[in-house]
């Protein structure tokens, strides 16, 4: 399997926007030939001390936007030839319209899966 792990860094005043347009893109990424997942997140929470973790107390929530809404999104597919005409069709239909609400272009994780 091939997966992709992308990061959005989007404009405050294009959160609504971008939410609208993943909502679309989500449901014909869900469709395309050979995915297997995709799972879209908002960053809502943060870690501010590591007692956090070793006490096994809640994450701290956001209160404020300071730059960007980040965002992130993971979606597999059963082969790497799958991929690449799905991010063809995206590119095709969504692509301009999601830059369009980021500060800086998305970046991209891909590679294999492993467990």
């Amino acid at each position: 399997m091939f997966s992709e792990i992308s990061i959005y860094q989007v404009k405050p005043s294009k959160v609504d926007t971008f939410e609208a347009i993943m909502q679309e893109a989500t449901e014909a990424m869900k469709v395309m030939e050979g995915a297997m997942f995709f799972r879209l997140m908002k960053r809502t929470h943060y870690i501010k001390e590591m007692s956090t973790i070793k006490e096994g107390r809640l994450p701290d929530p956001l209160t404020r936007v300071i730059k960007c809404v980040k965002y992130a999104h993971y979606w597999e597919f059963d082969t790497e030839e799958n991929y690449g005409k799905a991010q063809k069709r995206l590119y095709e239909s969504y692509w301009k319209a999601m830059e369009k609400c980021l500060i800086v272009p998305h970046d991209k994780l891909l590679g294999e899966v492993v467990g």
